[in-house]
């Protein structure tokens, strides 16, 4: 479809553009930016006045369960809650079963999402064969594959010799390492954050330090190699302080938050409510601040979601026995927009780190509205009103601890290749 947006503030970070404008699409691509377009013959016009128009939104981590844990969720309804999330692209973690340590599954992946999905889907394979943190997987056939990442996350690399390995193939093949940083001696049969609320809840509390410690030693072991690094959900002080300090050194580490980790404390899990557990868990009220600063002064570089559906049976249990994880990807653009409403970030600053920047650390072509690039846009209403309803819910999983809470901001019209894929 070839399409010319009309009247929206288009805010493009890659190309410092931020002014009121029309975007022609035509076959699949940004054909040209400039106010007063006129639509050509068989161009469907839509006009976007009072709207941001950006590139489309990138979520560089999300679980989308497919192949083998489908009830959950799949490639369809996984990109299709993405789709009206306002996200054009996606990178799945390896977590499936069987997991993303060889050509087939990744291929199987690829394939689905093209000829089903309604978003790009890129996959992160494994750093070790069945994330069993044993044995190094074939990184060179994953990327071949098409995977733009690797990673065991849901489970640290504990070998700190096999993650250095790591580091240095990924380097020399040209692939990112993303490192699940969590110290599991220390986290023992922790359930939530230790603290407070935990010892009032008499739950078994995971430390802070547990989270710092193993981000210390992945930060020092690309440091030492030379290599690229992405730390993956980052959610307390300490570790925002470890990442501030390794880039002002020059370290090649960046990094991500979710908006629960900025937006939730652990208050949250009060009345037991397993709806607030995760993995890192919720943190307290100093690590939401440092998180909120780390966002400002570019330390955090991206925002992702860490969407991890659960069934109901897996989270309708006791709190000890529910599975970690919420959902997230219909829920983080308008918790993000609370940080442009706060002061913390400008508009521009929340697209750099909601699609630019995660563009840049996989090394995928978004992220941008030059001329010429894939018409991958959101169009964002940042006043749309909707509050967040479980029957309303596009995922297959309803684990959200933000059911019943207002949001402001949505996406008005998500469109990948050119093609709109969700429009409210």
């Amino acid at each position: 479809m070839n399409l010319l947006i009309k009247n929206g503030r288009v805010i493009d970070p890659s190309q410092g553009l931020d002014e009121v404008a029309d975007v022609l699409v035509e076959a699949g691509v940004v054909k040209e930016i400039g106010t007063n377009l006129k639509a050509p013959a068989g161009v469907h016009a839509i006009d976007v006045a009072g709207k941001y128009v950006v590139p489309g939104l990138v979520d560089m981590h999300v679980h989308l369960r497919d192949p083998g844990l489908e009830y959950k969720e799949d490639i369809v309804s996984g990109t299709k809650a993405a789709a009206a999330g306002g996200f054009t692209s996606l990178a799945c973690m390896p977590n499936t079963k069987p997991a993303i340590d060889n050509k087939a599954v990744a291929s199987y992946i690829i394939n689905k999402a093209n000829t089903e999905g309604f978003c790009n889907v890129f996959p992160v394979g494994c750093i070790t064969y069945g994330m069993g943190g044993e044995r190094m997987a074939e990184m060179g056939e994953l990327k071949e594959a098409g995977c733009v990442a690797v990673s065991d996350d849901g489970r640290p690399v504990a070998n700190a010799e096999l993650m250095r390995r790591a580091l240095e193939y990924a380097r020399g093949i040209g692939i990112l390492v993303i490192s699940h940083a969590e110290d599991l001696a220390l986290v023992g049969e922790g359930v939530m954050n230790e603290g407070f609320t935990s010892t009032e809840l008499g739950l078994k509390g995971i430390p802070r330090v547990a989270e710092d410690i193993a981000t210390a030693r992945d930060v020092m072991l690309a440091e030492y190699t030379n290599s690229p690094l992405h730390i993956a959900h980052v959610s307390t002080k300490g570790s925002v302080r470890i990442i501030r300090e390794a880039k002002a050194r020059g370290v090649k580490v960046t990094c991500e938050t979710a908006p629960h980790y900025f937006t939730l404390t652990d208050d949250a899990v009060r009345g037991y409510d397993t709806n607030a557990k995760m993995n890192p868990p919720l943190r307290e009220a100093d690590d939401v601040a440092a998180i909120k600063e780390g966002l400002r002064d570019g330390t955090i570089d991206c925002i992702a979601t860490d969407h991890a559906p659960h069934h109901l049976d897996e989270k309708d249990v006791e709190f000890n026995a529910a599975l970690n994880g919420i959902i997230g990807l219909e829920t983080s653009l308008p918790l993000s927009l609370k940080l442009v409403e706060d002061g913390i970030l400008t508009v521009n600053q929340l697209v750099e780190k909601m699609s630019c920047n995660p563009s840049k650390i996989l090394g995928i072509s978004r992220g941008s509205l030059r001329v010429g690039a894939v018409a991958d846009l959101t169009v964002i209403d940042p006043a749309a009103a909707w509050a967040v309803e479980t029957e309303k819910l596009v995922s297959k999983s309803r684990n959200t601890p933000f059911i019943g809470w207002k949001m402001k901001g949505a996406a008005a019209c998500t469109i990948r290749g050119g093609a709109v894929v969700f429009s409210r």
